[in-house]
């Protein structure tokens, strides 16, 4: 397979720990390019990973004959401008979540897609967690039909104090384009949609699509939690537990309860390149099992995801558009929720923004 030519748009926090790196290291994949208006970013991206361009303006990238795909690391409400015109260019986009900051314009960038012929992936990794890709396996296979789900994210107030050590030290600069308007100002909104989207993903990759919601939302002194019962298209009942932060160490994981067995899953920061602990009871064998999976880079396995699907592969383990959209509708229905008082709320009748 010949790799695919990759040019990286953002040269700041997200891709300097996980895309730029990830890009070098998988097999299918050569970095072509990389951009960033400042120029210390972009310099510094291309020196430490050998990029033979890097352009101060996308519109230069996207023109790069060599770039046939590009990977969107920027603030949210850049991702769908960004990816539109990526598209128009003809090239295959993998975007970070979440897809966008709001449902109006996920949808108008699915409508612009839906016009090509390109691939378009959304930066969920944790799909391409081994211990995450064996569950989804066993839950839609051997274990027969599912009874309920449970699932958690409950990001740590010592996080930063983690990462500092997992990550890279990070090269920073007044320059940098910023969004008129900071989205981390509505922290609310900004914490739902950055951890939210992990969440619902992952719940949505284990179960299907999710179709009714009924949330509780509690702030108390910085901590925001919601709460939420939510009902499955196949009638799986199911509770996502979406708390930042909480008062110790990260706590990820889910629970699965079906025909013929049951999963319990445990998943780290991604900072250290560790699958998941998952453990899957089968009641036809009476036996529990435990993948290794050894190969914990997420960010590099999907990356040569992309690029497989982009070489014709059947990539059945991404993230896709319709993914993406319907993530932002079920954080928006959660919000609809709350505002009513824990009410049941349609996903495909939430409006306005998450």
């Amino acid at each position: 397979m010949n790799p695919v030519g990759i040019g990286i748009v953002g040269c700041g926090p997200i891709a300097q720990a996980a895309h730029l790196p990830a890009t070098v290291k998988a097999h299918n994949a050569t970095l072509i390019a990389v951009c960033d208006r400042s120029e210390r970013l972009r310099t510094a991206a291309q020196r430490m990973h050998g990029a033979p361009n890097a352009y101060a303006d996308a519109a230069d990238l996207f023109a790069d004959t060599r770039v046939e795909a590009v990977i969107i690391a920027v603030a949210d409400p850049f991702h769908v401008p960004l990816a539109k015109a990526a598209l128009h260019a003809g090239k295959h986009v993998l975007v970070e979540k979440p897809l966008s900051d709001t449902l109006v314009s996920a949808h108008m960038l699915a409508a612009v897609h839906a016009q090509t012929d390109r691939i378009l992936h959304i930066g969920n990794n944790k799909r391409y967690d081994m211990g995450i890709e064996y569950a989804r396996d066993m839950a839609w296979g051997a274990l027969g039909q599912r009874i309920a789900y449970r699932g958690w994210y409950c990001d740590s107030h010592l996080r930063y104090t983690a990462t500092a050590n997992l990550q890279p030290t990070f090269v920073t600069a007044d320059d940098t384009l910023r969004p008129a308007l900071d989205p981390k100002t509505d922290r609310r909104r900004y914490l739902l949609l950055t951890h939210g989207s992990h969440l619902v993903d992952t719940a949505r990759y284990m179960c299907g699509p999710i179709v009714r919601v009924q949330t509780q939302y509690r702030t108390v002194e910085g901590a925001h939690c919601w709460y939420s019962a939510v009902t499955f298209a196949d009638g799986t009942a199911g509770h996502l537990d979406l708390t930042v932060t909480i008062q110790g160490d990260h706590h990820e994981g889910f629970h699965l309860y079906s025909q013929h067995g049951s999963i319990q899953a445990k998943t780290y920061l991604p900072w250290f390149f560790k699958s998941s602990d998952v453990e899957v009871f089968t009641s036809t064998d009476a036996q529990y099992h435990r993948p290794l999976g050894a190969d914990g880079h997420s960010y590099r396995r999907q990356i040569e995801g992309f690029c497989a699907a982009i070489r014709g592969s059947q990539d059945v383990r991404a993230a896709t558009i319709n993914d993406g959209v319907a993530a932002l509708a079920v954080l928006t229905a959660m919000t609809r929720s709350a505002e009513a008082n824990a009410a049941w709320v349609d996903v495909d009748t939430a409006a306005g923004l998450p």
